[in-house]
This record gives C-alpha cells, structure tokens and sequence, in this order.
C-alpha cells in the first residue's frame, strides 16, 4: 500500500491518466518504422554491424569498463582519438565526447555562461537546453521561433555577454533553422552562438554548420551519435579553450564515469562507414521525403527534413489515427502535451532510407482517412 506521503505524486500521475498524457515504458513493437531517429538505416545496417564486430574481435578490450571518469583512469586512447578524428572531420580546432547530446547540452548551457550574461533560446529549443539552463546563474530569455527579428529584439536589450542556443533542425516540428542569418546577428552583437545538429548530421552530411561553413561563426556544436549514425554519444565542437574549460568545470563531464570504449569506437567507425558508402543512403532518405510530400499531407516541416509534423489537436482523433497505423503494421508516435504546447499535439512521422514508396504511400492513405488532405 502507498503511504500517504506520497499522494501528490499519485494525484499528478493520475491526472495525466485522466487527460491521456500518462508516459509508460513499453518493449520496442515490430512494424514498418516511421517513429525511429534511424534516418539512414544504420542502426539495422549488417555492413555497420559486421564491421563493428570485426573491431570488436580484434580489440576484445573495447567491452571493458572504462573504470572512472576521464580526469581519473577512462580517458583511453580510444576516446582522444575519436575526438581528434571528429574535430578534424567537422574543421573544428576540438571536439569534447559526452554519453549523450542531453549531458553535452547540460554541460555546454550549466557552464559557459556566468550570472552577468544571458541564454537567449528559441522557444522550441529541446528540453536539455532548459533543464542546463535550471542549472546555470545566467539570466534565460526565449526569443520566437525561427523569429530573427524578435532574436535581434532581445539581443539589443542585453548588457553583457548573450549565448544563443538553435537547433539545425527542429526534432518536433520538422523545420530548420535560418541558421546562416542567426550566424550573421550572433556575430553583428558579439553572442555566443550554439547549434544542436542531432537531427542533421549524417542526414545533411556533417551538418548544416559545415555544409554553410559556419565554423568560425558558430562557438560550439552539438553533434549526436543516437539518430542517422545509429550508435550512442554526443561531441561538443569546439575551440581548445572551451574545451578546456569545460574539462575544468563542467560537472556532467567532471563527475561521471567515461564510457566504454566501444562506443568511442563505434562512433569512429560510423564516420568511415558513412564515408564509404558515398551518401548512398542520404540520397534514398532524400527520395523518400520527396514521395511523402507528394502525398500532400498537411504539415508544419520543412519540406527537406525528415521529420513530419502532422498537428491534430484533437486527442481523440490523434489515438485513434495512431491505433489505425498500429493494426496496419505502422509505428508512429502520437506527441502530446506537455511535450509540446496544448492545442499543437501530433503525429510525428520519421522517414528513412530504408522506407519504400508502397510504405509511404500506404501511411499517408490511412491519416488521410482520419483528418482529410
């Protein structure tokens, strides 16, 4: 029996239920996938997975411990070696591994910035970006989204030094970044501007602060492993000072045990692997997007990402759509509040490289049915 102590968090849990918001934990479903962040396939790739263990047969070493943070005894050679392979690879002077793009977000928005200075985000910015914000003394503004105006706006009201925090590519409405005129204003008021690629790299080749050569204008870039490389891990592209200084007071970096060094490894291999295969699976991503948004679907993303966002406020007709795509072999997810704003819930569709067209064409048919073209 529950004691009463703990009855408000019963309540909160139960008024989610009551509102159909109630997050639970459930085993990964067989299906044709359109909800994973497995852009390019390589996550069921056998070409990456036989060359991962070929580097695992020959390194059994790799699947040991790390045995302690990386200011102790795990930092490997392995781990500086990737981050010398990626800092090159992205024309960065450094490049600093986290275990995710959460704790390298946490350590880059907790650390940089003083009590003096300001967080400015885009008010669609992931959720890392907040909670680092909770940890920081810098004062946090929201600037509207993709709104270079208002960004400008808020930067003239600020005194002292002004980080800008954007994603490349918008995780839950599918649209970009106008990343080069953010670029031009962080540097027109002297800000420190920070770009996530979580949802452009390996889709956009290394992502769109390369792809526009930004480097030098964009301070730090958060690079993560989990979507299109199919692997696990963030880098933090950097200058060496900041690197630095991150080594020196970042907590989420300081105070945690390094990871094995299989996943520094899998990340140096889904690089080459990437490489070898000459955009092979881009350039199918690519035709795939182009199949859906001839199905003329209604949607808030851009017509270039491969993120879909279907916006169906009505929960009822969002459950049902979502049951509909379940009995049809179709995994979807159904995004509600407080995940985004009430009166903006969704169906989520990730395309990727290894979706057919009769796919596409079927998924589209079936939300078709449920909220019209």
């Amino acid at each position: 029996m529950i004691s009463e102590k703990f009855s408000h968090l019963k309540a909160a849990l139960t008024k989610r239920k009551l509102e159909g918001t109630l997050r639970v934990l459930k085993t990964k479903d067989e299906g044709i996938d359109f909800y994973s962040n497995d852009y390019l396939g390589f996550a069921r790739n056998k070409g990456f997975q036989s060359a991962l263990l070929k580097e695992v047969t020959e390194n059994p070493q790799l699947l040991s411990g790390s045995t302690g943070s990386r200011l102790i005894s795990g930092n490997s050679s392995a781990v500086t070696e990737t981050e010398n392979y990626i800092a090159t690879e992205h024309q960065y002077d450094s490049a600093l591994l986290f275990s995710s793009g959460y704790t390298a977000n946490l350590a880059l928005f907790s650390t940089l910035p003083n009590r003096h200075e300001t967080i400015i985000v885009d008010e669609k910015i992931h959720r890392s970006v907040h909670d680092a914000c909770k940890l920081s003394y810098a004062k946090k503004l929201k600037f509207r989204h993709n709104n270079i105006v208002d960004l400008e706006q808020v930067l003239q009201r600020q005194k002292g030094n002004s980080y800008i925090a954007i994603e490349s590519i918008y995780s839950m409405d599918g649209d970009f970044a106008p990343i080069q005129e953010i670029a031009e204003i962080a540097e027109k008021y002297n800000a420190f501007l920070i770009v996530d690629e979580a949802h452009a790299f390996g889709v956009f080749g290394n992502g769109l602060v390369e792809k526009h050569q930004l480097q030098t204008k964009v301070s730090s870039t958060v690079i993560t492993y989990g979507k299109a490389l199919g692997v696990h891990g963030a880098a933090i592209l950097c200058n060496k000072l900041i690197r630095s200084y991150l080594i020196n007071f970042a907590s989420p970096f300081i105070y945690t045990t390094a990871a094995q060094d299989i996943m520094w490894k899998s990340i140096n291999v889904g690089y080459e692997f990437l490489k070898r295969n000459n955009n092979y699976e881009s350039d199918q991503l690519k035709r795939n997007i182009k199949v859906f948004n001839r199905q003329h679907i209604k949607t808030m993303s851009s017509e270039k990402s491969p993120v879909k966002a279907v916006v169906i406020p009505d929960i009822q007709i969002l459950k049902n759509l979502q049951e509909a795509l379940v009995e049809n072999g179709f995994l979807t997810y159904a995004v509600r509040s407080p995940t985004v704003k009430p009166g903006t819930e969704r169906l989520r569709i990730c395309l990727h490289s290894f979706n057919t067209e009769e796919e596409i064409v079927k998924l589209t048919e079936i939300i078709k049915r449920f909220i019209g073209k």
